[in-house]
């Protein structure tokens, strides 16, 4: 058992307390004064240990196109450049791929990712080996994959590893037919299960759905009766009024990048008008490819920033709100809401934030020094399911060298 003392603690309420805090295996056993007894004291030196950040939307194995086919649009960047170099990727690449993303989560505070890629069984060993948690989802379009391995994908990787779960998923409605489409709403009724998908990330994809459908794909994949269980939108950057319903009343999650969304030139999606409606909010980086970090940090203030300038209104978008949706409602989104706040019963997925760094000096408000002037400097610890990865800038029993030695053969051989 540890014992974490002699610091601050953000609470399940999001207040700061001095709180200790125990964690035996994988759960938190107990929050404030306690007679247990701790083999092990972790002094946190007046330092915050908080919930860990969950990235909502992700492509870990992208990272073989960090920087390979930046500064183009979403579709030239996608169907010219990065389409040709996957069809060369085979499923031992995604394993070595993505355990170079999970060093960068480490480092950013992130314990727990929602991956939509191919592969997944490479995917799931590979997070099981690191020890790193993953919701994975399919990126089923015209191209690969079929309703049929979603169907097995689901139900193997819902009873694979406690690390590991699976939910109902394709890529987009612009790469994906309509059948395809209908049958993924039929799972999604056969299970009660919520769906996700990148959605209203440009103009022109929400047009051509216009042009094609005669509706948004909002209003397309509720149509569909795609949400009747709930999920999400990746992206969610071409929204109206009308779609914010939708997502209101079916309890769907607008998944915001706005890192990608910027450096795309997408949009800005709409968070204080979703804030005010009472949206279901989540925040992911997007994959590396398009990013080009994996870092929380930059992409809650951007969120910040970007909701700022877009209102015209320094007074928009609290920061409190979008830490929130790092942590909470990227859990929530991802269901894992035993991994939510720092709660007995609650999962050990901790990170500690470095008090003493100058970002996070003079102590004026915590809470919004993390999303105005934090930055992957401040993480002084990342704790998934009970163990400590990363801690002082080291990563603990993992062999980075070899990690970066596989991710780089990957990308030499297939550019």
């Amino acid at each position: 058992m540890i014992k974490f003392t002699n610091g601050l603690v953000l609470n399940k309420d999001f207040e700061i307390t001095n709180d200790d805090v125990y964690v035996d295996g994988d759960r938190i056993v107990a929050v404030g004064n306690s007679h247990l007894q701790a083999d092990r004291v972790y002094d946190l030196k007046g330092n915050l240990l908080m919930p860990s950040f969950k990235n909502a939307h992700t492509h870990s194995a992208m990272t073989f196109a960090r920087s390979f086919a930046d500064d183009l649009p979403l579709q030239p960047w996608l169907y010219d450049m990065i389409f040709p170099l996957e069809a060369k990727l085979v499923d031992e690449d995604i394993y070595d791929l993505s355990r170079l993303a999970f060093l960068e989560y480490l480092t950013s505070g992130i314990t727990a990712c929602f991956d939509m890629y191919y592969f997944p069984e490479a995917m799931a060993k590979a997070s099981v080996d690191f020890g790193f948690r993953t919701v994975m989802t399919c990126g089923l379009n015209n191209f690969k994959e079929d309703l049929e391995k979603l169907e097995e994908y689901y139900n193997k990787f819902n009873s694979y590893h406690p690390l590991i779960s699976y939910k109902l998923g394709f890529h987009a409605e612009y790469t994906t037919s309509m059948e395809l489409m209908q049958g993924v709403s039929r799972l999604a009724n056969k299970y009660k299960a919520p769906v996700f998908m990148h959605s209203s990330e440009t103009e022109g994809e929400v047009k051509d759905c216009v042009k094609k459908c005669g509706m948004s794909p909002t209003r397309l994949f509720d149509s569909l009766g795609m949400w009747n269980y709930g999920g999400g939108a990746y992206h969610s950057v071409w929204v109206d009024d009308n779609d914010l319903e939708i997502y209101k009343n079916r309890g769907v999650y607008a998944i915001i990048n706005a890192g990608s969304n910027s450096k795309l030139a997408s949009g800005i999606a709409p968070v204080s008008k979703m804030i005010n409606k009472g949206i279901n909010l989540a925040i992911g980086t997007d994959g590396p490819s398009s990013n080009n970090a994996l870092d929380m940090f930059r992409e809650m203030f951007l969120i910040a920033a970007t909701q700022k300038l877009n209102d015209r209104d320094a007074a928009s978008t609290d920061a409190n709100r979008i830490l929130k949706m790092a942590t909470v409602g990227s859990a929530h989104c991802m269901g894992l809401t035993d991994c939510d706040t720092i709660d007995a019963g609650k999962k050990a997925d901790l990170i500690v934030i470095d008090m003493h760094r100058p970002s996070m000096q003079p102590v004026n408000n915590i809470t919004k020094n993390i999303v105005y002037s934090g930055g992957k400097d401040v993480i002084k610890m990342t704790m998934i399911d009970g163990k400590i990865l990363y801690s002082n800038g080291e990563f603990i029993g993992i062999d980075t060298d070899e990690i970066y030695k596989k991710a780089q053969a990957v990308i030499d051989r297939i550019r």
